[in-house]
């Protein structure tokens, strides 16, 4: 996956919100591909230079020179073209369409591109067809893509249909290797809080098995999302959830992660724990933070699982990735110390993880399927299991640092496929 060894491929990349403007700082930096396409679906501003005006400074990460080259950096986008939309940045060509929101409306064979991310969050059903009213992630394909990469989860409208078998979820470092380049079409890189999740509990899963966890649940204490309003605002007509319509500046939000679905599809294990997930918004621009908690069975041996153990495990797993996805730490960090983190999928801060271990008391006369003479000849019906609950801590960025760049992986693995 070295620079410049794209075979002379374009990307194409389906919007440029939040995710697709960092996908195209991502592989500007990287230099795999040779030119990016960028369909952004209509005009924006008064001229293509007001589109690198948006694409050379972010109020996060600063300035894409900045961010790609420090202190050395200097002025990186040049040869605007209005007629032709297209302009250099970092010596990559990249061209902006402005014309079509629909996908199916999307001349990627024309361009030359054959594989796609779509950033946009607008076309997940992978089971709708190219000609669906309001586009369809199987518009890209009617138009000449190939490959097309989606930055969320899939979400299936029709609950009684199966998952095409053309489609699949994978995220890097966990189940890559469940895509078949033969036939899978449609990729979905989940979701920032369920990459971070998986490279959470996957180490736990690899080492205790997953009958050994008894039930698991994660609240992720997540940064704000351009879904959100900036000040109060009156509810669509049908709209369920009225706190998505409060201010992100000035609230902490409640609200709901897809994470435990996606989860199951990358990590078939969970299918056998008790699993919640929730999710917690708050006033910061990016850095967000999962807290999970596990009950661990333990053994009748008197030792059982701390935060010794725990740390260990992760100590060993962040050694053997080889992508580096996952890290441990014994440092004390706030959620600005993770943003840009090179794909750091999880920084589990073993610094503060905690376990305790109690005797759970079972009646066994209110456990269903025993027989009354068993449990009659028995001297005690009641047994006491002791149970270990382990709280950890694990950050991710879950724009650029994380999410961003470990797409980009996922991009460039399909891409070296083809």
């Amino acid at each position: 996956m070295t620079a410049g060894s794209g075979k002379g491929m374009k990307l194409g990349i389906n919007g440029l919100g939040r995710i697709g403007k960092l996908a195209v700082w991502h592989h500007v930096g990287r230099k795999y591909f040779d030119e990016i396409v960028v369909n952004i679906g209509r005009e924006a501003g008064t001229s293509l230079a007001d589109i690198a005006h948006y694409l050379e400074r972010d109020s996060t990460y600063g300035s894409l020179q900045g961010f790609l080259y420090g202190y050395k950096s200097a002025p990186l986008i040049s040869a605007l073209d209005e007629a032709s939309g297209t302009m250099t940045i970092d010596g990559v060509k990249v061209r902006f369409l402005r014309s079509f929101r629909n996908p199916v409306q999307l001349d990627w064979r024309g361009h030359g591109v054959k594989i796609v991310v779509d950033t946009t969050g607008q076309f997940l059903d992978p089971t709708l067809s190219p000609d669906y009213p309001g586009g369809s992630l199987r518009g890209h394909l009617e138009l000449g893509a190939e490959k097309v990469i989606v930055s969320a989860p899939f979400k299936i409208k029709d609950k009684s249909k199966p998952m095409p078998k053309d489609s699949v979820t994978t995220i890097m470092g966990i189940n890559e290797n469940d895509y078949d380049p033969r036939l899978h079409k449609l990729i979905s890189g989940a979701s920032c809080t369920t990459t971070c999740l998986a490279h959470m509990i996957k180490p736990l899963i690899n080492f205790f098995g997953p009958k050994k966890i008894l039930s698991a649940s994660m609240a992720t204490i997540h940064a704000v999302t351009g879904s959100q309003e900036v000040l109060d605002r009156l509810p669509q007509s049908g709209a369920k959830d009225l706190r998505k319509n409060r201010s992100v500046m000035n609230n902490i939000i409640l609200t709901t992660t897809g994470a435990a679905n996606a989860l199951r599809l990358v990590i078939p294990e969970m299918e056998e724990i008790a699993f919640i997930a929730e999710s917690v918004r708050i006033p910061t621009a990016t850095g967000s933070l999962i807290i999970l908690v596990l009950n661990l069975q333990e053994e009748l041996t008197g030792k059982f699982v701390d935060r010794n153990i725990i740390g260990r495990i992760y100590s060993q797993a962040a050694s053997d990735d080889p992508n580096g996805y996952l890290i441990y730490t014994e440092k004390q960090n706030v959620s600005g110390d993770i943003i840009g983190l090179p794909k750091a999928a999880a920084v589990i801060e073993g610094h503060v993880t905690h376990t305790r271990t109690a005797e759970v008391t079972i009646d066994l006369g209110n456990v269903p399927g025993i027989e009354k003479d068993i449990i009659s000849s028995l001297q005690d019906a009641v047994v006491r299991v002791p149970v270990t609950q382990a709280v950890i801590y694990g950050w991710y960025d879950n724009e650029m640092g994380s999410y961003g760049n470990i797409l980009g992986d996922r991009t460039v693995t399909i891409a070296e496929d083809m």
